[in-house]
């Protein structure tokens, strides 16, 4: 392998041949990479972290670090990354703790951009946006294609629905409905569905025009939501993703974003 002669690593951490560590970087003895991974430079790699391959570190990353967590005192956790994720500078990522599952979790086919933080014990889905500076509180779910606005923070156990866009500087502290475009003001709010997301990703003619009735329930109706949700049942929920929706609303925990 490519190890540059400043970089430290443990005697027990597995790093195939086909990676590249660069100057000044750390890799701890929990750590286990996946095949074509680069560290540019600076990179801290710790904890018992499994990462999947071709996953790229810029300067600066930290991955695997301790939570910050009061609570937390020591014990064996970890963080998993899948498949050519991309890590900018200063990005950090914290393992997780033994009362949260003890695995902080990212997908594959990520972006996490420069100072993004990821808390302890949330769930990132596959192809997901962090852009700069948004923070992930711990707890945190985040499902897939979602986009997660500069300077945004997430309250501890959130959910964000998949196909979300969440427009920089949004304090989010309650669920982010799926499919839709959730921005802020002077505080969040969904402004209905994220219909250039979606087109781009995809989605025919039919499906937009299922959630676009789904959301005018949901958002723009005189109605309010348990209303709402009565009335797509009596309708009779013909579209996954609407049928996905309404679960999604019936199953938060700390309410939604509407």
């Amino acid at each position: 392998m490519s190890v540059h002669a400043t970089a430290i690593i443990a005697p027990t951490a597995v790093i195939p041949e086909s990676c590249t560590i660069g100057p000044w970087c750390t890799v701890g003895p929990g750590v286990v990479l996946g095949e074509e991974c680069e560290l540019i430079s600076h990179v801290v790699l710790d904890g018992q972290l499994k990462v999947g391959a071709r996953n790229r570190f810029h300067p600066f990353a930290c991955v695997g670090v301790a939570p910050q967590d009061l609570k937390y005192k020591g014990e064996a956790t970890g963080v998993t990354l899948g498949d050519e994720n991309t890590i900018r500078e200063c990005v950090t990522i914290s393992r997780g703790t033994a009362g949260g599952g003890g695995v902080t979790r990212v997908g594959s086919h990520c972006l996490i951009m420069a100072y993004a933080h990821v808390g302890h014990d949330s769930v990132i889905g596959d192809h997901c946006i962090l852009a700069n500076n948004a923070t992930l509180a711990g707890h945190v779910t985040v499902e897939d294609y979602v986009t997660v606005g500069a300077f945004s923070p997430i309250h501890q156990f959130c959910r964000i629905g998949r196909h979300a866009y969440i427009g920089g500087g949004t304090v989010v502290t309650q669920d982010v409905l799926p499919f839709s475009l959730t921005s802020a003001t002077r505080e969040a709010h969904a402004f209905g569905m994220n219909k250039v997301g979606l087109e781009r990703r995809g989605f025919d003619r039919q499906r937009l025009r299922s959630l676009h009735h789904a959301f005018r329930l949901l958002l723009a109706a005189k109605v309010n939501t348990a209303q709402a949700l009565e009335k797509l049942r009596e309708e009779g929920v013909d579209s996954a993703d609407v049928a996905y929706l309404v679960e999604f609303v019936e199953g938060s925990k700390r309410g939604i974003i509407r």
